[in-house]
């Protein structure tokens, strides 16, 4: 893109007229400060510099009549020529001796000689510049050879050729010195001769003007090289290959630096074995090339398609092809062609670029001054090697120039620059509205899908909808593809929070087994229907890292998951290592692989095995770009190797967990603090309660492996209840099994023992509303709700936890327990108050028949009448325990009553430890007696025994009722102990086994043998 406002003509004759104006000035400029001084000039062969005086920063020419010999090569000897009837003549320097003869002859080589008279001082070291003899030269100075330029001779066999600039050195003690100069040219004999002049001056100034000159040549020779290596590196580094014109520019520059090395002072001509031809032909390729592709840069960048530009590079191929096969004399003809074919190129160039400029595109102002600026160097070069003036080296003009061409490409580059920045701002906004859609797609899908897998759940679950097998499996397909599904929306979310960066980790140390145990736990579900085995072989002492727990658990279910999922059979291992600070964890599986093409770019956005893809049928390839993102953002690294058939290893590595010596000691006194406090509070479930107020307390065991979130949690909630603390799960379901509890509250991520195990565990003994657990969780992700859900807990926090809504869950599953409890308290009660009618026409009946039969048993059966229906409905019955003998005293009435109406029938044994002393759950052995009477001695017609056991054991009292009545089906007897028993007079055992599941973990134990009878029995723990 660029700028449409075409330049009116004037303003471009201004522009051209303005960069003349500047050039010029510079070059004139240039020009005055190295203006050699006025001097002396050579006159009939002698040069008088007595009066002059030398300067140690300026030369002078020898440039006028020096006499000449031509084609004769006089051997110079100290201060004479020894042949003196050669002829003698004069020649004008710098000049070429072409046209010196008039006859036929040409000058093949001759002799130069100066007289110079020098100051009175003779203690001065002169020096002398030498630049382009044509084409090979010698240098006496009183006949002494101070230096040598290739091989002058008098034969051409003899003669060697050689062009460069060269400074030589002599001292002298006379007043006047004899120069004699050697020149030969056989390449070119109408060129030869001295065209340019030759400096004089102290060796300071010769070395000092020769040094500027090369040291200015090599800096602009550089500067272009190290351009080219920019426009080549660009190139090379680019995306786009299309962008041509870098090459071109590089090119350009590296045959713009050859013509610098090359022309002028010769400096690579020096280095190099060739002679004054191929010197030439250099030269000329190196001018050649730099308009060549000056013409193809042009072309390029602004799209040209005009046939000059063809046929310029066909002339330019065939002129530079001519250079390399053409004879030698016909080189500098070559040469001139090209010279005027580069000017004609150039001023093409010109009137393209003005078209250009003219139909709006400012940028080629800069080409057009960099055409302006080569025109302008030819032109001044033109003067030069005419001699019509002379100058040291001038590097402005390429300078001036390249910077012109970089300033285009900078200003094409800055327009590039800045449509990408606005481009991809656009794919950004753009980008954003794709994250923000699916962002809000994925929350507004929640919701319905929710609803879709739940209303199919309890479709799949409703005993009364008549399913068939094939329609419940495609209900359990439907479940779990919206859950899969879930997952995927989960993953859109994340995906968009890394990368807007609203993540932020909350590190702390971690244990690796725990956190692994429980996410073990999770993926379980997803191995139902596979021959698959899910082994953990990471220590329970493996270090600890430090890391974010939760997405820890994050990075492993999503790798685990994809290892369940495309595993079939075979096992999925989690393994870890460590070495120099820093955790290495590997998920190895047996399942199908994935090929090389995806290994490399698994962990990218979208990313799936195509295989994998066609056979499993799900995911969109965010799960491990997530996990990648997450494990960079621990400072860790992801990789994975996998062999098709045989399957994969995942592994990414953590920080090790710095714990410095102080940390240990406190974590070791903290735990040892909690130790301690864990037995007096094993110490305090076995002694009666003392305290009034830890009565009336809740009871909560809080499990967890770290000490440290164990101290946290009972300060939290010490001031409310009476917190006991366990640090794995086994030693819970040891503490669970000693006393009554009102909660559990679970880390889920432990070693050995996941919280999720240890629910599943505890479900096994008690329903959710006998016991309820909260799990605490390090994150609130579906899988892991639903995974606690799933193994029975009633709710669950996500860490780290807030006090509030810790205590607000905890209060409120305290309550549901305590009036649970309180409902089977009451109910109990309750079902005792119930006293059956007949059974009172029948006692009434009993004492009635009694009065005119026997008076004094009459009396008797009343008072055990009137003392079972006061101990019936006695207050007391809500309380959570009563004295032993209370409950006793309500049994002997009731079975004396019960003896009295079926005499020999029924009959009692009481075995009964007098040393026993406890309490017990009101109306706990009354109903299972009466179950005994009524539903087992009394369904025999010659009725039976009922036996009262209660011993005193070591660690608890056990009570047990035995009958020989007719005894009960395993089916009815698990109707009984069921939670809505329908069996008709049950109702009272079921009650009682729940009540003393909730108050000492375990209830009835009831063994029935049909037409044998039943022993039920029960235990109070000592000290409750």
């Amino acid at each position: 893109m660029v700028d449409n406002n075409p330049m009116s003509k004037r303003k471009i004759f201004l522009l051209i007229s303005l960069v003349f104006l500047v050039l010029t000035t510079f070059r004139i400029g240039w020009i005055i400060y190295h203006k050699t001084p006025n001097h002396p000039k050579v006159e009939g062969g002698v040069i008088d510099l007595r009066d002059w005086e030398f300067s140690e920063n300026q030369t002078i020419t020898l440039d006028g009549e020096w006499a000449f010999y031509p084609n004769q090569l006089l051997k110079p000897l100290s201060g004479s020529i020894l042949e003196t009837d050669f002829k003698q003549d004069y020649i004008t320097l710098p000049g070429k001796w072409g046209s010196f003869t008039n006859d036929d002859t040409s000058v093949h080589y001759g002799t130069y000689r100066v007289k110079i008279l020098l100051p009175t001082r003779n203690d001065q070291y002169y020096g002398i510049r030498i630049k382009d003899i044509s084409s090979a030269a010698s240098v006496y100075v009183d006949g002494k050879l101070i230096t040598k330029v290739g091989q002058p001779a008098e034969s051409a066999q003899q003669y060697k050729s050689k062009l460069g600039t060269y400074k030589a050195f002599f001292d002298t003690d006379r007043k006047e010195i004899d120069m004699t100069i050697h020149v030969a040219n056989y390449d070119n004999a109408h060129e030869g001769g001295i065209t340019k002049s030759i400096k004089l001056g102290t060796d300071k100034a010769i070395n000092k003007e020769v040094d500027l000159s090369k040291i200015l040549q090599l800096l602009v020779a550089i500067i272009l090289v190290v351009h080219s290596l920019y426009a080549f590196g660009l190139y090379f580094m680019s995306k786009n290959k299309l962008q041509k014109e870098l090459i071109y520019f590089g090119l350009l520059l590296i045959f713009a630096s050859f013509s610098i090395l090359v022309d002028e002072d010769k400096l690579l001509v020096n280095l190099l074995p060739i002679d004054a031809i191929w010197s030439l032909k250099l030269i000329y390729f190196s001018f050649a090339g730099t308009v060549y592709f000056i013409l193809k840069f042009i072309r390029h960048v602004f799209h040209l398609k005009s046939p000059i530009f063809r046929l310029l590079f066909i002339v330019y191929g065939t002129s530079t092809l001519s250079l390399l096969i053409v004879p030698f004399e016909y080189t500098v003809y070559v040469g001139y062609c090209i010279m005027l074919l580069n000017a004609f190129s150039y001023s093409y160039i010109f009137v393209q670029v003005l078209r250009i400029i003219k139909k709006g595109n400012t940028d080629a102002i800069y080409i057009l001054l960099a055409n302006i600026v080569n025109l302008f160097n030819i032109l001044w070069g033109i003067a030069i090697n005419a001699n019509m003036l002379e100058i040291p080296y001038y590097p402005f003009d390429y300078l001036i120039a390249i910077a012109a061409f970089a300033g285009f490409l900078f200003k094409r580059h800055t327009r590039v620059v800045h449509l990408n920045i606005r481009q991809t701002k656009e794919l950004q906004k753009a980008d954003k509205m794709k994250d923000d859609f699916l962002a809000n797609t994925s929350h507004e899908l929640r919701n319905p899908l929710h609803g879709i897998i739940n209303i199919t759940e309890a479709v799949l679950h409703d005993e009364t909808e008549s399913l068939t097998t094939k329609n419940k499996d495609n209900l359990k397909l439907l479940v779990h593809l919206g859950k899969q599904m879930s997952f995927t929306l989960n993953d859109l979310l994340d995906i968009t929070r890394l990368q807007e960066q609203k993540i932020r980790l909350h590190k702390e140390n971690i244990n690796l087994h725990a956190i692994t145990t429980g996410v073990i736990d999770m993926i379980h579900f997803m191995t139902e229907g596979k021959n698959l085995q899910l082994h953990l072989k990471i220590p329970a002492l493996f270090p600890m890292v430090h890391a974010d727990e939760s997405r820890i658990i994050q990075i492993l279910f999503n790798i685990l998951h994809n290892a369940v999922k495309f595993t079939h059979e075979g096992s999925v291992t989690v393994d870890a290592s460590h070495k120099n600070g820093v955790a290495t964890i590997y998920i190895k599986d047996t399942g199908i692989g994935i090929n090389e093409v995806t290994q490399q770019k698994i962990f990218q956005r979208y990313t799936q095995d195509d295989a994998s893809i066609t056979s499993m049928g799900g995911g969109i390839g965010l799960g491990l770009a997530i996990c990648k993102q997450l494990v960079e953002l621990h400072g860790g690294e992801i990789s994975v190797a996998s062999t098709l058939g045989k399957g994969t290893i995942f592994s990414f590595t953590l920080p090790l967990a710095n714990v410095t010596i102080d940390e240990i000691e406190n974590k070791l006194e903290v735990a040892t603090t909690i130790h301690t406090e864990e037995k007096i509070d094993s110490l305090a479930i076995t002694e009666p309660a003392t305290s009034e107020i830890n009565e009336n307390k809740a009871r909560i065991l809080v499990v967890d492996d770290d000490p440290v979130n164990l101290r946290i949690l009972k300060t939290m909630l010490a001031l409310e209840y009476e917190v006991i603390t366990a640090t794995s799960g086994q030693q819970a379901l040891m503490l669970i099994d000693t006393g009554e509890w009102d909660l559990v509250i679970s880390d889920v991520m432990m070693p050995t023992m996941s919280g999720y195990e240890l629910t599943q565990t505890i479900r096994q003994q008690f329903t959710i509303s006998e016991l309820p657990i909260l799990l605490l969780t390090a994150r609130n992700q579906l899988e892991d709700i639903y995974t606690g859900f799933l193994s029975g807990a009633n709710d669950y926090v996500a860490k780290p936890t807030d006090a509030s809504e810790l205590k607000s869950r905890v209060k409120a599953l305290t309550n549901l327990k305590q009036s649970i409890h309180e409902q089977l308290r009451m109910e109990a009660a309750w079902l005792q108050a119930q006293i059956q009618p007949h059974f009172l026409f029948n006692t009434l009946n009993t004492i009635a028949s009694l009065a005119t039969i026997d008076t004094g048993r009459m009396i008797e059966l009343l008072n055990e009448f009137g003392n079972y229906l006061q101990r019936s409905f006695n207050v007391n019955n809500t309380q959570a325990l009563v004295p032993l003998d209370d409950e006793l005293n309500l049994t002997r009435s009731y079975l004396f009553i019960e003896q009295e109406r079926f005499g020999e029938r029924l009959q009692i044994e009481w075995e009964i430890d007098d040393t026993v002393n406890v309490k017990i759950p009101p109306l706990s052995i009354q109903p299972i007696i009466e179950n005994a009477v009524r539903h087992g001695v009394l369904k025999r017609i010659e009725g039976g025994i009922i036996r009262i056991q209660i011993q005193d054991k070591k660690m608890h009292t056990e009570i047990a009722i035995v009958d020989d009545g007719v005894g009960m089906e395993q089916e009815k007897l698990q109707a009984i102990l069921g939670d809505s028993p329908s069996t008709t007079g049950s109702i009272g055992v079921a009650n009682t086994n729940r009540r003393l599941k909730k108050l000492y973990g375990q209830g009835l134990d009831i063994t029935s043998v049909p037409n044998k009878g039943t022993t039920v029995t029960f235990r109070i723990p000592k000290g409750r």
